[in-house]
């Protein structure tokens, strides 16, 4: 006999294919891809423009650390809801407190570091070349990096 439509909604329920659609994952999907895509065209617009690779731009690492940390929650999140769980393993909520924390505070630190590149250029612009060349922004997106990294590791 062929199942009516009654019953095959109970079999998807019970199979989890009926969370294909949920509002909620379609929104977090577009959320996701949204951010892939600006990111994305960021990363495209600094590898074409030789103009774009200054050192105020060379700090402008920021679209890795936007990609880090929404490819660290995110995902979960998504299955999470296609498949209506909350379940998450004790190592699995560790990493991901990890790298949340490791990517917010080197974007923190990054525009630490990108303010005081804006202030002297502005207020010591005879003074910038000498101030900031290429090593010194290597040194403090280095250090910016490391303490992100430090951070992380203390708070997990």
């Amino acid at each position: 006999s062929i199942p009516s439509s009654r019953s095959s909604i109970k079999i998807l329920k019970k199979t989890g294919l009926s969370g294909s659609f949920r509002p909620d994952f379609w929104l977090l999907l577009g959320i996701y891809l949204a951010a892939l895509l600006g990111n994305g065209l960021i990363i495209t617009a600094v590898a074409c423009d030789h103009c774009l690779h200054t050192p105020m731009y060379f700090l402008l690492s920021l679209f890795l650390l936007d990609l880090g940390s929404i490819s660290t929650i995110l995902p979960k999140a998504m299955a999470n809801s296609l498949w209506d769980t909350r379940a998450i393993s004790y190592v699995g909520c560790a990493a991901q407190l990890f790298l949340l924390v490791f990517f917010m505070s080197t974007e923190l630190c990054l525009l630490t570091v990108m303010a005081y590149d804006r202030y002297v250029a502005i207020c010591k612009p005879l003074h910038y070349g000498t101030l900031l060349r290429s090593r010194a922004c290597v040194h403090m997106a280095a250090a910016a990096w490391g303490s992100g990294f430090l951070n992380a590791l203390l708070h997990t």
